[in-house]
């Protein structure tokens, strides 16, 4: 799916059916992404309004990737990869 601001409704929607598909309900995706219940709720209904680091929280939670192409040299970031490095050491 190529993500812009067209097609953020098609987003919201698919990770709606993909919760679905996994059989969780919002409470349950949230303890799984450390987020609140209603960023479920928001990022379902208008994900363009969500901050970027919690939508990929969700989509991780959700065990998707996210993929950005078109840099120099076509470089691919994880998600995992991001969210990994921005995480103080333990």
């Amino acid at each position: 799916m190529q993500l812009h601001t067209k097609t953020l409704n098609s987003l919201a929607q698919r990770l709606q059916r993909e919760r679905q598909r996994q059989d969780l309900s919002r409470e349950q995706l949230a303890a799984v992404c450390n987020v609140s219940p209603s960023f479920i709720r928001d990022a379902e209904s208008n994900p363009g309004r969500c901050s970027l680091e919690k939508l990929l929280q969700l989509t991780q939670g959700l065990g998707l990737q996210l993929t950005i192409t078109g840099w120099q040299n076509d470089i691919q970031i994880d998600q995992q990869e991001i969210i990994s490095s921005e995480s103080p050491a333990a």
